[in-house]
């Protein structure tokens, strides 16, 4: 007996998705709004592209939920995903749009294309499969296995130099946000390939040992130093913000400290939808980097506390979905998801409220970026053909241990 998939739905994981990404329409349209006013175009004219890439989001969701789930392991898709991604990305770097000094846009059309975006997800994918092919010789030698007991790889085709190509490609456009959380996001896959648990303390201790050592150093040797370093440029001006915003408010710290005052104004219960302060040209990047700061100005700590309850509710059923599943393969690609998402949020949350230094990372779902919500969507996609994949296979297994 074949149990149909449709039956099978997780809407734990939709139904926050759903929301989020209704919810992202709105404040799209309250952050941009004002400033399109003000300089004479559509109002409407970015959160109807947003609803282009969620429309275009739904349709790919429904036909990747319904496809057989081995599409995901074939070695001859993600090889030819891995190539077409590499291609996409130096074209990005050397023909590609400039934005605020960084490469990393196509334009096809009225579409624009950000491939580093679409990395996230490619290297979860990529990264599941490697190791999922190796896992009963993970279990057995533990670590040596996907480092084939080589610290320098030798060979074009192991996963260290693949992706640290990759890695190079978004560090040079520079974007240094989706850099980090591709880095980390490859640090995630390591930890649950099923080597010794001691080895995510390493690898832990080793970020923030790595994190604390470079920010010394920008510390020691001076920002402006660290611009004159090919590719950085502009990128170091954002850790003269970290250190100190309100040294320069008007230069560096203009973000940040415009970011502070936005939360000021929420309070607890907010100003109400669309009438934030901050967002009629005080705080740059509020539609996208900053978004979640004109969340909490407009809807208070409360309603902003609710709105990240909700995600960190859909990031641990992803987490869930990868603790259950039977298949290595696919619990590695929901662990891998859920912890994309959760750098990601940390990483923008961090920024925006001076924790960590900024780096141009959009948050989930909220912010404007119709290739950041193409690619949030693919990976819920994912989760949910794994997550009915796996009940599936459990079920016809019990049907067919009580026919006998």
């Amino acid at each position: 007996m074949k149990i149909d998939k449709r039956h099978l739905l997780n809407y734990s994981i939709l139904l926050p998705y759903l929301i989020l990404s209704v919810l992202g329409l709105i404040i799209v349209y309250s952050t941009t709004s004002a400033s399109s006013v003000l300089s004479g175009t559509d109002p409407f004219s970015l959160v109807k592209n947003q609803a282009l890439f969620f429309g275009i989001s739904l349709v790919l969701l429904w036909v990747i939920y319904r496809m057989k789930l081995t599409f995901l392991g074939n070695s001859k898709i993600i090889a030819i995903v891995i190539f077409v991604e590499t291609i996409l990305l130096i074209l990005a770097r050397f023909f590609g749009e400039t934005r605020n000094g960084a490469y990393g846009w196509l334009s096809l059309g009225p579409i624009t294309l950000q491939p580093a975006e679409y990395l996230k997800l490619i290297i979860v994918w990529y990264l599941a499969f490697k190791f999922a092919s190796k896992e009963d010789l993970i279990a057995k030698y533990d670590y040596q296995v996907i480092t084939e007991n080589q610290i320098i790889p030798r060979s074009l085709n192991d996963w260290r130099i693949i992706s640290g190509i990759l890695v190079g490609l978004v560090v040079i456009m520079p974007d240094l946000g989706n850099a980090v959380i591709v880095v980390l996001t490859i640090a995630i896959m390591v930890s649950v390939s099923g080597i010794g648990h001691r080895w995510f303390q390493v690898i832990l201790g080793s970020i923030v040992l790595g994190a604390g050592s470079f920010l010394g150093l920008i510390w020691i040797v001076g920002v402006d130093v660290m611009t004159k370093i090919p590719v950085f440029g502009y990128v170091a001006r954002r850790f003269e913000a970290f250190f100190d915003p309100f040294a320069d408010p008007q230069g560096a710290g203009l973000q940040l400290t415009n970011s502070y005052y936005a939360i000021v104004n929420g309070g607890w219960f907010g100003r109400g939808l669309g009438n934030s302060i901050q967002k009629n040209g005080f705080l740059p990047e509020a539609h996208t980097d900053f978004v979640f700061s004109i969340v909490i100005e407009e809807l208070g700590l409360i309603g902003a506390g609710l709105v990240l309850a909700l995600l960190f509710f859909l990031i641990l059923r992803i987490f869930l979905v990868g603790i259950r599943a039977k298949n290595s393969f696919n619990a590695m690609m929901a662990l891998g998801i859920g912890g994309m998402l959760l750098m990601g949020t940390f990483i923008n949350i961090g920024g925006m409220s001076g924790l960590i230094p900024s780096t141009g990372v959009t948050f989930p779902f909220l912010s404007q970026g119709g290739n950041s919500l193409l690619t949030l969507s693919l990976a819920i996609a994912f989760v949910l053909n794994i997550d009915a994949s796996e009940k599936r296979d459990a079920l016809e297994r019990e049907l067919e241990v009580s026919q006998y």
